[in-house]
């Protein structure tokens, strides 16, 4: 359970507001360190057999200007790929999505760090008119990607990888879902958000991933 809550620990969150081509965008952006070189990270996040096994299974040409598909749904296109140190995509999710193109987007930067290490940073922004906002919060997508991000974690220090099926079953799992939406609760007040409709949107997100067993 440590290590668990140690990953959750060591990301950084914040929500703030940035653009797609499809307009207005709010931002939630994950910050942290792994305890890998820049070139195994990179390999990490662009190598589909690596992909599988923290993300998802992906499909497609993964060239800049390629599409690509996981098998959960989500697809868009290669907008930015600078090796080792920027990847960019559209990221669209559901039976409409094609119809909004524009409406969101993944980046993420890569930084070497002075021992070895690297500083990584995902940002996904999406219009703020996206029907999940208002009554999730930045828990919507926030927690997902912690939930990701703690699988890569583990692939990077060769630890055994979890399914989030699995981990969202578990006890510990739970907790983490719970301690990750009140985290993103927190950047949502300091964004300004309304604490009533920030509590709301905490425990709407905790219920969404971890729903009552019973």
């Amino acid at each position: 359970m440590k290590d668990v809550l140690d990953e959750l620990a060591a990301a950084r969150r914040t929500m703030g507001k940035g653009s797609v081509p499809a307009g207005d965008a709010y931002t939630i952006e994950v910050r942290r360190r792994y305890a890998a070189p820049i070139e195994d990270v990179w390999d990490a996040i662009t190598s589909p057999e690596r992909l599988r096994r923290w993300l998802q299974p992906v499909t497609g040409d993964l060239r800049l200007g390629g599409k690509f598909e996981l098998d959960s749904g989500e697809h868009g296109e290669i907008l930015g790929c600078e090796p080792p140190r920027l990847l960019k995509v559209s990221w669209l999710y559901g039976p409409d999505a094609d119809a909004w193109p524009g409406t969101s987007e993944v980046e993420v930067r890569l930084t070497p760090g002075p021992t070895g290490d690297t500083e990584f940073e995902l940002i996904h922004a999406a219009v703020v008119e996206e029907p999940l906002f208002p009554v999730y919060g930045p828990g919507a997508g926030g927690v997902g990607w912690d939930l990701y991000l703690l699988a890569l974690a583990r692939l990077l220090t060769g630890g055994e990888n979890v399914g989030h099926e699995e981990l969202q079953k578990s006890s510990e799992g739970r907790e983490f879902i719970r301690r990750s939406a009140a985290a993103w609760g927190e950047a949502h007040l300091a964004a300004g958000g309304e604490p009533e409709h920030v509590a709301v949107a905490v425990e709407a997100t905790t219920k969404f991933y971890a729903p009552d067993p019973t």
